[in-house]
């Protein structure tokens, strides 16, 4: 008879003997990263985890709970999925280089590689190309890679050279590559891209969007293949994709967005920051109009952000997923071995 064996708690003496060495890594790691801003100028910021919206994409959900005023006025309050909203605020505000380790919470996600609630790493440069956040976040990697003497990241018998130079490659490219599509010759076409996408062994329904399907044929194609035996770039993400970054100058369909992987995992998300509040909250309602019309339910949005987009500088940022990095650098199997204090299962 196969029953369901749950784990020890985490603080089970046994149990938190193993998971020890992964931890004590992490609190190394975290040093070194609070090092490695302070020297490079940035100024370490707090920002808060209870906003009036938790973000705007459509496919991650937030945690909701209820602000008591003393005269009993209740007004709904989310947990953040990001400290975007809230870094973008201060850098209108005048701060110029930002960091945040940052608690966030998203609900619905659960696995080695996912958890509720994990730290963000993020940080901000006004007045600066997305290419420096690039330099940025592979730098980053190595500075964390000394702390605890780590020569290889690793994922379930891949592992990448955390100081070797970066892959640097196109969405389009890659999915040339490693999926013989043409996002370039396809365009906005879902008719097109699905059927391409199903001619490549990939499963794709009819309510699927071009999103949906391009989420698809990364996350089954492009990505187990990149950050092989060295870190990759993945960048010009197309435009139906940017959320919240800029559109390039040089081509419309193409966004001033890029992600950092090793090993085939994503450790960081970043691009040129949207500055015009007109165009951002039009993607915000489309992006909430996706989500009421697949899981219905919307988010409010931050008015108060969007009219600190005009006071914004120019500005590039990026999040990095501490956890799964600490994961790489240790060889730790799943998420709750490097949180000091993982949500129980049983809770």
């Amino acid at each position: 008879m196969v029953t369901d064996v749950q784990p020890s708690p985490f603080w089970d003496r046994n149990r938190h003997r193993d998971r020890r060495p992964y931890l004590l890594a992490r609190t190394r790691i975290v040093a070194a990263l609070r090092a490695w801003f302070a020297d490079n100028g940035f100024v370490e910021v707090e920002a808060g985890a209870l906003q009036v919206s938790p973000g705007n994409e459509a496919h991650l959900h937030a945690f909701a709970t209820e602000l008591i005023a003393p005269d009993m006025t209740r007004r709904r309050r989310y947990l953040r999925t990001s400290p975007e909203f809230a870094m973008k605020k201060l850098l209108a505000a005048g701060e110029a280089k930002i960091v945040d380790f940052a608690r966030v919470f998203r609900n619905r996600e659960r696995g080695p590689l996912h958890a509720p609630e994990f730290t963000l790493v993020e940080w901000y440069r006004a007045n600066a190309a997305y290419q420096t956040i690039m330099a940025d976040t592979i730098a980053v990697i190595a500075a964390a890679a000394r702390a605890v003497g780590a020569t290889r990241l690793t994922w379930r018998g891949r592992d990448a050279d955390p100081f070797a130079v970066a892959e640097q490659l196109t969405v389009r490219d890659a999915f040339t590559r490693y999926a013989a599509i043409d996002l370039a010759r396809l365009g906005e076409d879902r008719t097109a891209f699905a059927a391409a996408a199903a001619e490549g062994g990939l499963r794709v329904a009819a309510d699927d969007t071009w999103s949906d399907v391009f989420s698809r044929v990364l996350s089954a194609r492009v990505e187990p293949n990149l950050g092989l035996g060295r870190p990759a770039i993945l960048y010009e993400y197309p435009a139906a994709e940017a959320a919240l970054a800029r559109l390039s100058p040089h081509d419309g369909g193409l966004s001033e967005r890029f992600e950092v992987y090793a090993c085939g995992v994503e450790l960081a998300n970043g691009f040129t920051e949207l500055t015009d509040a007109a165009e951002q909250r039009r993607r915000f309602i489309a992006a909430m109009d996706t989500k009421q019309a697949r899981y219905g339910e919307r988010y409010p949005l931050d008015e108060d952000f969007l009219a600190a987009l005009a006071y914004m500088p120019p500005a590039s940022g990026v999040a990095l997923g501490l956890d799964r990095l600490v994961m790489l650098l240790t060889g730790a199997p799943h998420i709750d071995d490097v949180q000091w204090t993982p949500l129980e299962n049983s809770q």
